[in-house]
């Protein structure tokens, strides 16, 4: 009866930390060469930010959406978004994650764009 009552709890317990959502272990990152820590921690979306339905790659509305997300011109003082800088800007916050695709191609706006919906999917 005693061994019971020592199972049945440490067994509950267990059942409960498998059914409960893990976070994981924390990626390991290194910032790309020429970049600061400070540049790839910011790369991660804040909490709450969420990706629009269906804009098309490249749009105002994505532009304004990967601007926000990655905090790009905070308070309209930073590169252009859909400019040379603004995506230069884009790689740098994605750090070693960033498109290895010719900036600003439809290539290299569609990874970006699954990159974030990925990052803002598991936040």
């Amino acid at each position: 009866m005693r061994f019971l009552l020592t199972v049945i709890p440490i067994t509950a317990a267990l059942i409960i930390a498998a059914c409960s959502p893990s976070e994981g272990p924390a990626p390991t990152s290194h910032p790309a060469a020429g970049t600061s820590t400070a540049a790839t921690a910011t790369a991660t979306p804040a909490p709450g930010k969420t990706a629009p339905a269906n804009p098309a790659l490249g749009s105002p509305e994505w532009l304004a959406w990967v601007d926000k997300t990655l905090a790009i011109s905070d308070d309209g003082h930073g590169p252009n978004p859909g400019t040379e800088a603004w995506d230069q800007a884009v790689n740098t916050k994605l750090g070693e994650e960033a498109p290895q695709a010719k900036l600003g191609s439809a290539e290299w706006q569609q990874a970006v764009d699954a990159l974030l919906r990925t990052r803002v999917a598991t936040h």
